[in-house]
């Protein structure tokens, strides 16, 4: 399993866009919880270590926590 510390971009039904802490990369996360975050929540993402090709990348997750962010 691999980890990600992220800050969500946008919500959107059935994934979140996120942009990766360390390399500044946006990334597509598919998960059925996004009705838990809002843009500007940091989060640590675990996912296969799987990755698209594509633009922009995409993953799945197994387990995202909440570790940050505006609760506004």
């Amino acid at each position: 399993m691999t980890a990600m510390i992220a800050t969500v971009q946008e919500v959107r039904p059935d994934n979140l866009l996120v942009r990766d802490r360390s390399t500044s990369q946006e990334i597509l996360v598919h998960t059925s919880f996004t009705r838990r975050f809002r843009p500007g929540d940091i989060v640590r993402i675990f996912y296969s270590g799987a990755m698209t090709m594509s633009i922009p990348p995409q993953i799945t997750a197994i387990r995202i926590i909440r570790i940050g962010g505006c609760r506004c």
